[in-house]
């Protein structure tokens, strides 16, 4: 009867266990029209006149002439500027769980490990896995029907971290950033101080590139996070490095202008400006949009409960300047 008792309990030790270290994905399916913070498609503004401010997220500069000129295609239009939806990041800690789909697991063959989830504390680092999609939400509804200034892109899956040997390795990741060793300093980091400050009042400043604000560094640009604090500031500091990779990679597009000649298409920027950014949450459960590099503390709570964790879902809004004609 002992024995019986003993090994009851021992099982009930095991099982415990089991169901703590093993955690499944979790998500839901983005829904376009609940899920998605329409405000922050403003400040919206039209030949230098701004036509409505949410007042959700500040707004970037425009360009001073109210009229532009292209030549590809040849045209003659007015100067128009909002923020797009255009993409979705998953960040996850079970390698192949995709968030923004509904939580499903997806086996590719290729094995990876569970990821790390620190302790809160600034002392510890945690690992994750991401996925970024073309997501051009405004041009799959069709609300501006034959708008020129849209992102004209079907929906894919442009990076899967789990298959790129980059992605959790710090110094394989110096290939495609060998500049994060100018960084790696105590003067440099310091600077990102007053980065999270101008990006809580205004907008991150530019020029600070390797800052992430509040959420620390943008190197080494990976999912390697340092300065774990949360599940919520260490998703959005995955997030925001993931943005900056596509930059560096050649696979994301500057759309915001500041002179009349960018408005007519966008270009090719292999350094990411901050404040042309904005993200939104999608998972756990949706959230009004921020800043890039803004602190998470105004929105992160009841987003991670304790000891279970969360994976996490982000909608990434562009600024766009173009010329409508």
């Amino acid at each position: 009867m002992k024995l019986s008792r003993n090994i009851l309990v021992l099982l009930v030790v095991v099982a415990f266990n089991v169901s703590a270290r093993a955690k499944s994905c979790t998500g839901r399916f983005v829904n376009p029209i609940t899920d998605v913070c329409w405000e922050c498609l403003f400040p919206m503004t039209l030949g230098g006149i701004e036509l409505y401010d949410s007042g959700v997220a500040k707004d970037t500069k425009n360009p001073s002439s109210p009229v532009c000129t292209c030549t590809a295609p040849i045209r003659v239009g007015i100067i128009g500027g909002f923020w797009e939806p255009v993409r979705l990041v998953d960040v996850s800690h079970e390698p192949y769980c995709f968030t923004n789909m509904g939580g499903m697991e997806m086996n590719i063959g290729i094995k990876r490990d569970m990821g790390v989830r620190s302790k809160v504390t600034s002392a510890k680092i945690s690992r994750w896995y991401s996925h970024y999609y073309m997501y051009p939400l405004l041009y799959w509804l069709e609300l501006f029907t034959d708008f020129i200034c849209l992102e004209r892109t079907s929906f894919d899956i442009a990076y899967i971290s789990e298959l790129d040997p980059l992605a959790l390795d710090d110094e394989l990741s110096g290939i495609i950033h060998p500049e994060a060793f100018l960084y790696n300093n105590v003067l440099a980091q310091s600077a990102c101080a007053a980065d999270c400050l101008k990006a809580n009042f205004s907008l991150p400043i530019d020029m600070l590139h390797w800052c992430a604000g509040c959420q620390g560094s943008l190197y080494p640009m990976n999912n390697n996070i340092d300065g774990h604090v949360g599940g919520v500031q260490a998703s959005t500091n995955a997030t925001e490095r993931l943005v900056y990779k596509m930059h560096r990679m050649g696979l994301a597009d500057e759309t915001a202008a500041k002179t009349m000649k960018d408005t007519c298409h966008k270009r090719k920027s292999f350094v990411m400006k901050k404040s042309t950014y904005r993200y939104q949450m999608t998972n756990p459960n949706s959230d009004k949009c921020q800043q890039f590099g803004k602190t998470t503390m105004t929105f992160e709570s009841g987003k991670e409960r304790p000891k279970i964790g969360e994976d996490f879902g982000y909608l990434i809004w562009r600024k766009v300047n173009c010329c409508i004609g």
